[in-house]
């Protein structure tokens, strides 16, 4: 099986980005760098077992990153896996905005942390800092410390088995400076339209309940009272929720709202505040 085939049958099932994945499938199951790839003849033969149970995998739309067990996120790379959230570009918007507002010392949580990525990737850029990280499934816990060691951050990074709709125990002792959270958000009656690659996520990552706001509801009211006076809320939401989410927290006490919108122009994040700063 030529790079030529692969491409043309990844573009043939509707993969967009033919080319390039093509090329990460052969560097994954074939261990053939891109420089490799680009010095070969061009009906250089890579087949492989693994590379066509790969492929095969790939033609029917599932997700690429769960093929090659990991993904670039923010200036690291995390162990994924069909027990997380696929890590995204948007998000990283989200990493940004806690990085350069959180106080010196500060303490934060990851709320429903999935992969890790938010905390890990807002830890490894600032070393000043410890998270909390918090999800409601052991393998996916798990998979967050993974990420935290492979990182160099594990030693700031205390994860907590927990539901945070459904809380055995008190989140913390200790005010936060800052609570993040990507939690799910997708209406439940949305989930069924969303694209084959989404759908094989888990759902418990993606089902906002009845109306997507189920998981703000309860950060918003349950959750405020773990944050210091002067601290934030860093939440994404859907491209559609920010007034919604936005009434919710002035009626919950945090009036100062700042919204960021991701690379494609679409509201994506929210910053939270008591008071002006």
């Amino acid at each position: 099986m030529t790079y030529s085939e692969i491409c043309r049958r990844l573009s043939a099932s509707g993969i967009d980005n033919a080319e390039g994945e093509a090329a990460r499938l052969l560097e994954t199951f074939c261990g053939v760098s891109p420089e490799a790839l680009l010095a070969a003849p061009a009906e250089q033969d890579y087949s492989s077992d693994a590379l066509e149970k790969a492929l095969s995998k790939r033609e029917a739309h599932y997700p690429l990153q769960y093929l090659l067990g990991e993904w670039e996120f923010y200036r690291q790379t995390y162990e994924v896996s069909a027990d997380c959230l696929i890590p995204r570009s948007d998000t990283e918007i989200l990493v940004e905005e806690a990085i350069r507002r959180l106080p010196q010392g500060a303490r934060f949580a990851d709320l429903c942390t999935g992969s890790g990525c938010i905390a890990v990737s807002v830890l490894a850029e600032r070393p000043d800092t410890t998270a909390l990280a918090l999800d409601k499934f052991p393998r996916t816990l798990a998979l967050a410390e993974r990420n935290a060691r492979k990182n160099g951050v594990s030693d700031r990074f205390f994860p907590r088995l927990d539901d945070l709709l459904a809380p055995r125990a008190p989140l913390c002792d200790e005010p936060l400076d800052a609570i993040l959270s990507n939690p799910p958000y997708i209406p439940t009656s949305t989930l069924p339209s969303l694209s084959p690659e989404v759908r094989c996520e888990p759902e418990a990552a993606l089902d906002g309940g009845e109306d997507g706001l189920t998981f703000y509801r309860a950060l918003l009211v349950d959750y405020a009272k773990y944050l210091k006076a002067d601290g934030f809320f860093l939440l994404e939401i859907g491209y559609d929720q920010a007034e919604a989410v936005q009434l919710l927290a002035r009626e919950n006490g945090f009036p100062v709202c700042r919204l960021f919108r991701d690379y494609g122009g679409q509201d994506r994040v929210l910053l939270l505040r008591r008071t002006e700063k």
